[in-house]
């Protein structure tokens, strides 16, 4: 958004905050409001456009610079500052303005009053902005701050890199696991951009050159974009591994066996679970994973051991046979529980 425009913009008000929020409260507000009017989440235009316009007040008033010349801004334009009427020169009166110059540009040379002259009327705001590098430099705006006016033209002639932008995104956790190309809106521009498999939920990912536009050549600005990853049901990220719960039966625990799970793409895979396996023993298959470049990670299973929430008298007959039979680990089992501490 050009710096002229912000004299109709109320940020604060956008953004639900006071005016002596903190950058805290800016950014958590700002958050707030970007779930609820994310495009990929709601799906109408007034949302669309309601976000186009908390992103631009986060843009602004997340910058502590941006912040300062906004208020100023403001602050003329709602009657902050006086104007020396008459015919002929007119003048600029800074004294309800002085403070906050003063706080930018070191105070105003040889008193409290800050003059610009004019081709006979009051200042524009083209003179205004130039204060802030904001329009082309001046002889009067130069020799206004008591500068050099060559100097003043030199500096507002730099190229100078544009903001950046701050947006989010919603993944389910297979376009997580998988990357995904993802379309995304900037202004009034649209893009296309690739999120990379193995994304984690709260990561942000730097898209260059698509904040905003930078000044007199300046580069622009990079977009940073925040991934919220929705959580599966069925699995976890580990690294470059996906992580799964695998139930089985006692039998299979005890004596071992082959499982067979459908991993995330849907396809079936086939744990071999070990004799004597217990619950919390992790097994593997290879490649089914987060696909980096490193190389794509395993399936990884945790094992689970299932039993019957009811049992008939021949289940119950032959578990007595069995703890029978296992009276000493039994014994073992009981001893590592009564030596287990903080």
């Amino acid at each position: 958004m050009a710096e002229n425009e912000w004299l109709s913009k109320d940020f604060y008000k956008v953004l639900g905050v006071s005016k002596d929020a903190s950058s805290a409260d800016i950014t958590k507000a700002y958050r707030k409001l970007a779930r609820k009017y994310h495009p990929d989440l709601n799906k109408t235009k007034e949302a669309e456009e309601k976000f186009k316009d908390i992103s631009e007040a986060y843009d602004v008033l997340n910058n502590a610079e941006q912040r300062q010349k906004y208020d100023a801004i403001r602050q003329f334009g709602m009657g902050g500052a006086r104007f020396a009427g008459g015919t002929g020169q007119g003048g600029f009166d800074a004294g309800g303005f002085q403070d906050v110059f003063g706080s930018m540009f070191g105070g105003a040379p040889g008193g409290t009053r800050i003059r610009f002259s004019t081709n006979g009327g009051q200042p524009g705001m083209n003179d205004i902005f130039s204060m802030f590098g904001g329009a082309p430099g001046g002889a009067g705006a130069g020799a206004g701050f008591g500068g050099n006016p060559y100097a003043a033209r030199q500096r507002a002639a730099e190229p100078t890199k544009g903001e950046d932008r701050h947006s989010a995104i919603t993944l389910t956790f297979r376009q997580a696991v998988k990357g995904a190309t993802v379309s995304l809106r900037v202004g009034s521009s649209s893009f296309r951009t690739h999120v990379p498999a193995g994304v984690s939920d709260g990561q942000r990912i730097r898209i260059p050159g698509k904040g905003h536009e930078g000044r007199n050549g300046g580069a622009s600005g990079n977009l940073y974009l925040t991934v919220h990853v929705k959580p599966s049901p069925r699995f976890e990220m580990r690294g470059r591994d996906l992580v799964m719960d695998l139930p089985v039966t006692v039998s299979e625990a005890a004596l071992g066996a082959k499982v067979e799970v459908r991993d995330i793409d849907g396809e079936t895979v086939t744990f071999r679970v070990p004799a004597g396996s217990t619950s919390g023993d992790e097994v593997r298959v290879g490649g089914h994973g987060v696909p980096k470049r490193a190389g794509t990670g395993d399936l990884v299973g945790r094992v689970r051991i299932q039993l019957p929430k009811r049992l008939n008298g021949a289940q119950k007959k032959a578990l007595k046979a069995f703890a029978q039979e296992c009276q000493d680990f039994d014994s073992e089992v009981a001893e590592k529980r009564m030596s287990q501490t903080e």
